[in-house]
């Protein structure tokens, strides 16, 4: 795994929460339907989402009061438990419809509601009293005083700033009551500014990123002008791809979970990461988390799949110090893209699959699906809907026949290596 961290893991303190060894729930993003079907199938515990109002992901797919329905259905149906984000900070104006908000998730059934606003806070407690509150990330809990005063007020959950070091986390696991769960985060992007709390997005462009609309300046490649030579750009250091001052690594802790064991929640970033995101880090997390709480070492093949999705290189965060800055550029690492996705697969392997992005037979390629050990396959001559010879699948969306060299389920991946790091992710 490419990595850039600065501090090398520390043992947890002595006689800390370290011998309160549990099986965390694993928390996954479904930014819309397809999203959430891919967290649920390939192993979360939770997903969590937001409805069209009130969340901090603006530009996610989101969910209608229908399409609420239909994940709840969906993911109760599977044993998993849906979160819904009601995390933004609502002005004046925005206040008098928050209440009938609340009520669309009671009706739905979600499980929880994330919070950060004291006020919302309280609202929720009023207009959807059968649903938990949690403590959104949004609202900066960086000590066990803090924790407590949302657990007095009536919290079952706290999610702890992304700034927290493993040793904190454990001094607040050890001063809070053991009632109150608590959530990290353990992979995905992260913020420049203090947990997401950032101005930068608004000033630059009117997109208030404290209500989901965040435009990500700090990912911008930056140079300097001098006032009198308008148009001459000047790179802030000696490299002619620019600055990227602001850049942060992407989180991933999928090495260190045995060190999270005594956390009540495991939290996966990217409601407005592909499904292909959700499927794969769930996935691999899903394998790894299980073999951690079990005591087992990681088989290597689901440790490497969080190679396989677009990223930026990874660091562990602040668990173990500060992760440091990345300066070389603001591109994704992507190396791998979706070609179709499997509708449906008998048991000799023939199956019927949804294109997705052009590749042909005789290319190289590999299947992951829910529960199946990623697998490299070369691509046979494939057959069209109605039963003609077909080499290369050009029609988006468009359902074709290929045999597999065994049953997989539906919802399986069929992917290829290709470099696209400066290319936007699609599926």
């Amino acid at each position: 795994m490419e990595t850039d961290r600065i501090s090398t893991p520390q043992a947890l303190p002595a006689g800390s929460v370290s011998s309160r060894i549990k099986q965390p729930e694993l928390l996954a993003p479904a930014g819309d339907m397809e999203r959430l079907r891919m967290a649920v199938l390939y192993g979360a515990d939770a997903v969590y989402l937001a409805g069209t109002d009130f969340g901090m992901r603006a530009f996610a797919g989101n969910f209608s009061p229908e399409g609420l329905r239909e994940a709840v259905s969906f993911a109760h149906s599977h044993g998993v438990r849906v979160y819904c984000t009601v995390n933004t900070m609502p002005r004046n104006s925005e206040m008098d419809r928050l209440p009938a908000h609340l009520e669309i998730l009671e009706n739905a059934g979600v499980d929880a509601v994330i919070l950060a606003d004291l006020g919302a806070f309280q609202l929720a407690g009023r207009y959807a009293p059968h649903i938990a509150r949690h403590v959104s990330t949004q609202a900066g809990v960086t000590n066990y005083e803090a924790a407590r005063a949302w657990h007095d007020a009536g919290a079952s959950r706290v999610i702890l700033a992304r700034e927290l070091s493993l040793e904190e986390l454990c001094v607040i696991r050890d001063k809070t009551p053991s009632s109150l769960e608590l959530e990290a985060f353990v992979h995905g992007a992260m913020c420049v500014s203090y947990s997401g709390r950032c101005l930068l997005s608004n000033y630059m462009t009117g997109r208030d990123s404290s209500r989901g609309a965040c435009a990500q300046p700090c990912r911008y490649k930056y140079a300097l002008m001098e006032e009198k030579r308008p148009g001459e750009f000047f790179p802030i250091e000696e490299d002619e791809q620019g600055s990227y001052i602001m850049n942060s690594h992407d989180m991933c802790m999928i090495d260190h979970l045995r060190d999270l064991l005594f956390l009540d929640s495991l939290k996966i970033e990217g409601r407005a990461k592909s499904s292909y995101y959700a499927a794969i880090i769930t996935g691999a997390y899903r394998h790894c988390l299980d073999a951690a709480a079990a005591g087992n070492a990681i088989d290597p093949i689901w440790r490497d799949e969080v190679e396989h999705v677009s990223h930026r290189p990874y660091s562990t965060g602040f668990y173990y110090g500060p992760p440091g800055q990345y300066y070389e550029n603001s591109r994704y690492i992507r190396q791998w893209q979706v070609a179709a996705i499997v509708e449906n697969c008998d048991s000799a392997g023939n199956a019927v699959l949804s294109l997705r992005n052009k590749f042909r037979a005789g290319d190289l390629a590999e299947l992951v699906g829910p529960g199946i050990r990623p697998f490299a396959m070369v691509i046979p001559e494939m057959t069209d809907g109605d039963g003609l010879p077909l080499i290369e699948p050009r029609t988006p969306q468009s359902l074709f026949h290929m045999k597999l060299p065994r049953q997989v389920p539906s919802w399986s991946i069929l992917r290829h290596a290709v470099n696209l790091s400066a290319k936007k992710e699609a599926f």
